[in-house]
């Protein structure tokens, strides 16, 4: 396994927890804007009609031929913030992100937001 780099290449694999637990498909990718680095991922997690794209933290990440495998565990991944599959991150959300997973948040200094999605 190697550190991620380009993740926008593994989407549509199937994401692992740190016991390498399947915890779903990786959606989309979410980049701090201070950075410009990968910061989240969405992971789309449920049963059929009732599914979700869960935050995940990418620090740490590792990629390997058939999965990413992220450092939470398995349950934090579950009961994460999420959207619907059609849905937007909305920018008063992003603190309860950042919260949940015990990471600090902060806006730019004009206050833009802290996350986006390409």
């Amino acid at each position: 396994m190697f550190e991620a780099e380009n993740l926008r290449d593994w989407i549509g694999l199937a994401v692992v927890d740190q016991d390498e637990d399947k915890v779903g498909t990786l959606e989309s990718i979410y980049f701090d804007t201070a950075t410009d680095r990968p910061a989240f991922a969405t992971v789309q997690m449920g049963i059929l009609g009732r599914q979700k794209l869960v935050f995940v933290p990418l620090e740490g990440a590792v990629v390997a031929p058939k999965h990413l495998k992220v450092t939470s565990g398995k349950k934090k991944i579950k009961d994460a913030p999420f959207i619907a599959t059609d849905g937007e991150l909305e920018a008063a959300d992003e603190p309860a992100i950042f919260t949940y997973y015990e990471l600090p948040y902060q806006t730019g200094s004009g206050g833009e937001r802290r996350l986006g999605r390409r």
